[in-house]
Protein backbone atom coordinates (compact mmCIF):
# COMPACT_ATOMS: atom_id res chain seq x y z
CA UNK A 1 0.00 0.00 0.00
CA UNK A 2 1.16 3.57 -0.58
CA UNK A 3 0.69 6.55 1.70
CA UNK A 4 -2.91 6.94 0.47
CA UNK A 5 -4.24 3.71 1.92
CA UNK A 6 -3.10 1.97 5.08
CA UNK A 7 -3.96 -1.66 5.67
CA UNK A 8 -3.67 -3.52 8.96
CA UNK A 9 -4.87 -7.07 9.58
CA UNK A 10 -5.45 -8.52 13.01
CA UNK A 11 -7.37 -11.65 14.01
CA UNK A 12 -9.13 -11.91 10.68
CA UNK A 13 -10.21 -8.28 10.46
CA UNK A 14 -8.60 -6.01 7.90
CA UNK A 15 -8.71 -2.30 8.69
CA UNK A 16 -8.37 -0.09 5.61
CA UNK A 17 -7.69 3.55 6.37
CA UNK A 18 -8.09 6.20 3.68
CA UNK A 19 -4.95 8.19 4.36
CA UNK A 20 -5.04 11.51 2.54
CA UNK A 21 -6.07 13.74 5.47
CA UNK A 22 -4.86 17.00 3.94
CA UNK A 23 -7.44 16.49 1.17
CA UNK A 24 -10.02 15.04 3.56
CA UNK A 25 -9.57 11.60 1.98
CA UNK A 26 -11.13 12.49 -1.37
CA UNK A 27 -11.57 9.59 -3.76
CA UNK A 28 -8.73 10.48 -6.08
CA UNK A 29 -7.67 8.14 -8.87
CA UNK A 30 -4.57 6.84 -7.04
CA UNK A 31 -6.52 6.20 -3.83
CA UNK A 32 -9.32 4.43 -5.69
CA UNK A 33 -6.89 2.17 -7.53
CA UNK A 34 -5.32 1.12 -4.25
CA UNK A 35 -8.71 0.51 -2.68
CA UNK A 36 -9.69 -1.76 -5.57
CA UNK A 37 -6.41 -3.68 -5.33
CA UNK A 38 -6.78 -4.00 -1.56
CA UNK A 39 -10.18 -5.65 -1.84
CA UNK A 40 -8.89 -8.05 -4.50
CA UNK A 41 -6.10 -9.09 -2.14
CA UNK A 42 -8.27 -9.36 0.96
CA UNK A 43 -10.93 -11.46 -0.75
CA UNK A 44 -8.26 -13.88 -1.96
CA UNK A 45 -6.95 -14.35 1.59
CA UNK A 46 -8.91 -17.07 3.43
CA UNK A 47 -7.69 -15.69 6.77
CA UNK A 48 -9.63 -12.44 6.30
CA UNK A 49 -13.17 -12.60 7.65
CA UNK A 50 -14.22 -8.92 7.72
CA UNK A 51 -13.16 -5.42 6.71
CA UNK A 52 -13.36 -2.15 8.63
CA UNK A 53 -13.11 0.97 6.47
CA UNK A 54 -12.26 4.33 8.05
CA UNK A 55 -10.55 7.64 7.35
CA UNK A 56 -7.41 9.31 8.66
CA UNK A 57 -7.59 12.72 10.26
CA UNK A 58 -10.85 14.57 10.82
CA UNK A 59 -12.81 13.26 7.82
CA UNK A 60 -14.11 9.90 6.70
CA UNK A 61 -14.28 10.87 3.03
CA UNK A 62 -15.06 14.22 1.40
CA UNK A 63 -16.26 12.61 -1.83
CA UNK A 64 -15.07 12.91 -5.40
CA UNK A 65 -12.05 14.83 -6.55
CA UNK A 66 -13.18 18.20 -7.91
CA UNK A 67 -10.66 17.80 -10.74
CA UNK A 68 -12.55 14.72 -11.93
CA UNK A 69 -15.88 16.55 -11.72
CA UNK A 70 -14.53 19.44 -13.76
CA UNK A 71 -13.15 17.02 -16.34
CA UNK A 72 -16.53 15.31 -16.55
CA UNK A 73 -18.20 18.67 -17.22
CA UNK A 74 -15.92 18.94 -20.24
CA UNK A 75 -16.70 15.44 -21.51
CA UNK A 76 -14.05 13.26 -19.85
CA UNK A 77 -16.05 11.01 -17.52
CA UNK A 78 -13.29 8.48 -16.81
CA UNK A 79 -12.34 9.99 -13.45
CA UNK A 80 -15.93 10.07 -12.20
CA UNK A 81 -16.48 6.51 -13.36
CA UNK A 82 -13.37 5.47 -11.42
CA UNK A 83 -14.84 7.08 -8.28
CA UNK A 84 -18.04 5.11 -8.82
CA UNK A 85 -16.05 1.91 -9.12
CA UNK A 86 -14.53 2.45 -5.67
CA UNK A 87 -17.75 2.19 -3.69
CA UNK A 88 -19.39 -0.22 -6.10
CA UNK A 89 -16.42 -2.53 -5.53
CA UNK A 90 -16.96 -2.32 -1.78
CA UNK A 91 -20.67 -3.02 -2.23
CA UNK A 92 -19.92 -6.12 -4.32
CA UNK A 93 -17.47 -7.61 -1.84
CA UNK A 94 -18.50 -10.95 -0.31
CA UNK A 95 -16.65 -9.97 2.87
CA UNK A 96 -18.68 -8.38 5.68
CA UNK A 97 -17.81 -4.67 5.75
CA UNK A 98 -18.13 -2.00 8.43
CA UNK A 99 -17.69 1.72 7.83
CA UNK A 100 -16.19 3.33 10.93
CA UNK A 101 -17.26 6.88 10.12
CA UNK A 102 -14.91 9.15 12.03
CA UNK A 103 -15.95 12.49 10.51
CA UNK A 104 -17.71 13.94 7.46
CA UNK A 105 -18.98 11.47 4.86
CA UNK A 106 -19.95 13.69 1.95
CA UNK A 107 -21.33 12.98 -1.52
CA UNK A 108 -19.42 10.05 -2.96
CA UNK A 109 -17.93 9.62 0.51
CA UNK A 110 -21.44 8.97 1.79
CA UNK A 111 -21.83 6.47 -1.05
CA UNK A 112 -18.69 4.73 0.21
CA UNK A 113 -20.19 4.47 3.69
CA UNK A 114 -23.52 3.27 2.26
CA UNK A 115 -21.69 0.57 0.30
CA UNK A 116 -20.64 -1.06 3.57
CA UNK A 117 -22.93 -3.52 5.32
CA UNK A 118 -22.91 -1.64 8.63
CA UNK A 119 -22.01 1.92 9.61
CA UNK A 120 -20.71 2.78 13.08
CA UNK A 121 -20.54 6.53 13.62
CA UNK A 122 -18.40 8.62 15.91
CA UNK A 123 -20.15 11.45 17.72
CA UNK A 124 -18.24 13.89 15.50
CA UNK A 125 -19.32 12.13 12.29
CA UNK A 126 -21.83 13.68 9.94
CA UNK A 127 -23.50 12.56 6.74
CA UNK A 128 -24.24 14.98 3.89
CA UNK A 129 -25.36 14.11 0.36
CA UNK A 130 -24.41 17.60 -0.92
CA UNK A 131 -24.98 16.79 -4.60
CA UNK A 132 -27.69 19.39 -5.19
CA UNK A 133 -25.68 22.03 -3.32
CA UNK A 134 -23.00 21.60 -5.99
CA UNK A 135 -25.53 21.71 -8.82
CA UNK A 136 -25.16 17.97 -9.39
CA UNK A 137 -27.70 15.22 -9.74
CA UNK A 138 -26.81 12.39 -7.32
CA UNK A 139 -24.77 9.65 -8.96
CA UNK A 140 -23.48 6.13 -8.51
CA UNK A 141 -26.75 4.73 -7.21
CA UNK A 142 -26.86 7.25 -4.35
CA UNK A 143 -30.65 7.65 -4.28
CA UNK A 144 -31.22 3.87 -4.38
CA UNK A 145 -28.74 3.12 -1.59
CA UNK A 146 -29.95 5.93 0.64
CA UNK A 147 -33.66 5.22 0.09
CA UNK A 148 -33.07 1.53 0.82
CA UNK A 149 -31.38 2.31 4.14
CA UNK A 150 -33.37 5.24 5.55
CA UNK A 151 -36.65 5.22 3.64
CA UNK A 152 -38.30 7.76 1.35
CA UNK A 153 -38.85 10.65 3.77
CA UNK A 154 -35.37 10.83 5.29
CA UNK A 155 -33.80 10.32 1.87
CA UNK A 156 -35.84 13.23 0.52
CA UNK A 157 -34.91 15.42 3.49
CA UNK A 158 -31.22 14.72 2.91
CA UNK A 159 -31.11 14.85 -0.89
CA UNK A 160 -33.74 17.47 -1.75
CA UNK A 161 -33.59 19.70 1.30
CA UNK A 162 -29.95 19.37 2.26
CA UNK A 163 -30.54 17.86 5.69
CA UNK A 164 -27.25 16.87 7.28
CA UNK A 165 -27.24 14.17 9.96
CA UNK A 166 -24.72 13.94 12.76
CA UNK A 167 -23.79 10.60 14.28
CA UNK A 168 -26.64 10.51 16.77
CA UNK A 169 -29.26 11.63 14.23
CA UNK A 170 -27.93 9.14 11.68
CA UNK A 171 -28.39 6.35 14.22
CA UNK A 172 -31.95 7.43 14.94
CA UNK A 173 -32.67 7.48 11.20
CA UNK A 174 -31.16 4.01 10.67
CA UNK A 175 -28.30 5.34 8.56
CA UNK A 176 -25.81 4.30 11.25
CA UNK A 177 -26.13 1.21 13.39
CA UNK A 178 -24.53 2.78 16.44
CA UNK A 179 -23.05 6.12 17.55
CA UNK A 180 -20.13 6.05 19.97
CA UNK A 181 -17.69 8.57 21.49
CA UNK A 182 -14.85 9.34 19.11
CA UNK A 183 -12.17 7.37 21.03
CA UNK A 184 -14.40 4.29 21.04
CA UNK A 185 -15.05 4.22 17.29
CA UNK A 186 -12.46 1.71 16.10
CA UNK A 187 -12.73 -0.52 19.18
CA UNK A 188 -16.51 -0.68 18.66
CA UNK A 189 -16.12 -1.45 14.95
CA UNK A 190 -13.49 -4.10 15.64
CA UNK A 191 -15.57 -5.73 18.37
CA UNK A 192 -18.45 -6.03 15.94
CA UNK A 193 -16.21 -7.31 13.14
CA UNK A 194 -14.67 -9.94 15.41
CA UNK A 195 -18.00 -11.72 15.70
CA UNK A 196 -17.85 -12.60 12.00
CA UNK A 197 -14.49 -14.21 12.66
CA UNK A 198 -16.08 -16.74 15.00
CA UNK A 199 -18.05 -18.25 12.12
CA UNK A 200 -16.98 -20.42 9.18
CA UNK A 201 -15.78 -17.86 6.57
CA UNK A 202 -17.62 -19.40 3.62
CA UNK A 203 -20.82 -19.51 5.66
CA UNK A 204 -20.50 -15.80 6.40
CA UNK A 205 -19.87 -14.95 2.75
CA UNK A 206 -22.80 -17.03 1.50
CA UNK A 207 -25.11 -15.60 4.15
CA UNK A 208 -24.09 -12.07 3.14
CA UNK A 209 -25.05 -12.99 -0.42
CA UNK A 210 -28.50 -14.07 0.77
CA UNK A 211 -28.93 -10.83 2.71
CA UNK A 212 -27.93 -8.82 -0.34
CA UNK A 213 -30.50 -10.59 -2.49
CA UNK A 214 -33.23 -10.30 0.16
CA UNK A 215 -34.33 -6.92 -1.15
CA UNK A 216 -34.16 -7.64 -4.87
CA UNK A 217 -37.90 -8.04 -5.32
CA UNK A 218 -38.12 -11.83 -5.17
CA UNK A 219 -41.13 -13.42 -3.54
CA UNK A 220 -41.20 -15.32 -0.27
CA UNK A 221 -41.32 -18.72 -1.97
CA UNK A 222 -38.15 -18.00 -3.93
CA UNK A 223 -36.33 -16.88 -0.80
CA UNK A 224 -37.47 -19.97 1.11
CA UNK A 225 -36.16 -22.19 -1.71
CA UNK A 226 -32.76 -20.48 -1.70
CA UNK A 227 -32.44 -20.43 2.08
CA UNK A 228 -33.39 -24.10 2.32
CA UNK A 229 -30.69 -24.99 -0.18
CA UNK A 230 -28.09 -22.88 1.66
CA UNK A 231 -29.09 -24.18 5.08
CA UNK A 232 -28.78 -27.78 3.95
CA UNK A 233 -25.32 -26.94 2.60
CA UNK A 234 -24.37 -25.43 5.98
CA UNK A 235 -25.42 -28.62 7.77
CA UNK A 236 -22.60 -30.40 5.94
CA UNK A 237 -19.95 -28.21 7.59
CA UNK A 238 -17.88 -30.07 10.22
CA UNK A 239 -18.07 -27.14 12.61
CA UNK A 240 -21.85 -27.06 12.38
CA UNK A 241 -22.18 -30.71 13.30
CA UNK A 242 -19.88 -30.18 16.27
CA UNK A 243 -21.87 -27.17 17.49
CA UNK A 244 -25.15 -29.02 17.21
CA UNK A 245 -23.75 -31.93 19.23
CA UNK A 246 -22.55 -29.51 21.90
CA UNK A 247 -25.93 -27.80 21.97
CA UNK A 248 -27.70 -31.14 22.52
CA UNK A 249 -25.46 -31.76 25.51
CA UNK A 250 -25.88 -28.26 26.90
CA UNK A 251 -29.09 -26.62 25.59
CA UNK A 252 -28.38 -23.41 27.48
CA UNK A 253 -24.83 -23.05 26.22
Amino acid sequence: MSALLRSQCERGTATLTLDDPDRRNVLSGPLVRELLAAFDELEADPAITSVVLTGAGSAFCAGADLTDLMAASEGDTSGVETVYESFLRVARSPLPTIAAVNGPAVGAGLNLALACDVRVAAESAWFDTRFLKLGLHPGGGHTWMLHRVVGAQTAAAMVLFGERLDGAAATTAGLAYRCVPDPDLLPAAHALAARAGAVEPELVRRTKGSLRRAGDGRGHDQVVEEETREQLWSLSLPGTAQRLRELRKNPRG
